[in-house]
């Protein structure tokens, strides 16, 4: 019957919380070296999950602004994380463990890694691995066995 059901606009409010739908996560990235601004300078991820809204690096020189996103001292972490960053990007050569130490500290629950360091990090806390020559080591294997 028409006029009878559900609450149109609070079911797109739960499916948008629990799907993601809004895209509206707020990504920092620690390391500003040659990974972190090719990361900075892509930032297209607005339109599937959020977007890179600063970044954090311990060599000052590399600290002011990057392709217009902040970028931080490391020692400012606590002080200048966005409120409700949950994700980072970690590109750092390293101290690797202490970055993440200090990411966790700050409130972070997700770490996308391309650092290639063992790091432990308590229950709660997620970390996706991205490892680029392991995946092209495999592309290698794989169309070697074709041929």
């Amino acid at each position: 019957k028409q006029g009878y059901g559900y609450d149109v606009k609070a079911l797109i409010d739960v499916f948008e919380r629990h799907l993601g739908g809004k895209f509206e996560e707020k990504l920092i990235i620690v390391g500003a070296g040659n990974l972190g601004r090719a990361l900075m300078n892509y930032n297209r991820w607005n339109h599937v999950v959020g977007e890179i809204v600063c970044a954090f690096d311990i060599e000052p020189n590399k600290t002011g602004a990057m392709y217009e996103i902040p970028v931080y001292p490391l020692s400012e972490l606590k002080e200048r994380i966005p409120e409700g960053c949950r994700i980072a990007i970690l590109t750092v050569s390293k101290d690797v463990q202490e970055t993440v130490n200090l990411l966790i500290e700050a409130g972070v629950k997700g770490i996308v890694d391309f650092t290639h360091e063992h790091i432990q990090v308590p229950k709660g806390v997620n970390i996706k691995a991205v490892d680029v020559v392991s995946m092209i080591q495999e592309l290698v294997f794989e169309t070697n066995s074709i041929s």
